[in-house]
């Protein structure tokens, strides 16, 4: 299933036929994890859990351990992420610019390993 692409932060994008660009397979995927690391806990009023909330760490001196802990916990809710194998997160507090983080996962539709840097 298709969903409009929408990088998170951004604009709508136009289509090919001049209508609104969707996204779908791993781009839809990818989209989607974005939206859920980068999401505050408690915006979403469907589902209040919903959200990493990455911003929050920003200037954190030492927030590594959350970091990698509630970016997982989002990772195993995510359904369009496979638990087998696990995503595995890796967190660096020695970027230059703050905390960057690699998430590698497979994607539970097309089963495309990916890869999602944040730079700090």
């Amino acid at each position: 299933m298709a969903d409009a692409a929408l990088v998170f932060g951004g604009d709508l994008a136009i289509g090919a036929s001049g209508d609104i660009a969707v996204a779908g397979g791993s781009a839809l995927t990818e989209q989607r994890v974005l939206r859920r690391l980068l999401t505050n806990p408690g915006d979403y009023i469907w589902q209040l859990s919903y959200g990493a909330g990455l911003g929050q760490f920003v200037g954190v001196a030492g927030a590594v351990g959350a970091v990698a802990a509630v970016s997982r916990a989002q990772m195993q809710a995510e359904s369009r992420v496979s638990q087998s194998p696990l995503p595995q997160i890796a967190v660096d507090q020695g970027h230059p610019s703050g905390i960057a983080m690699t998430i590698t996962y497979q994607d539970a539709i097309t089963g495309q390993s990916t890869a999602v840097t944040l730079p700090g």
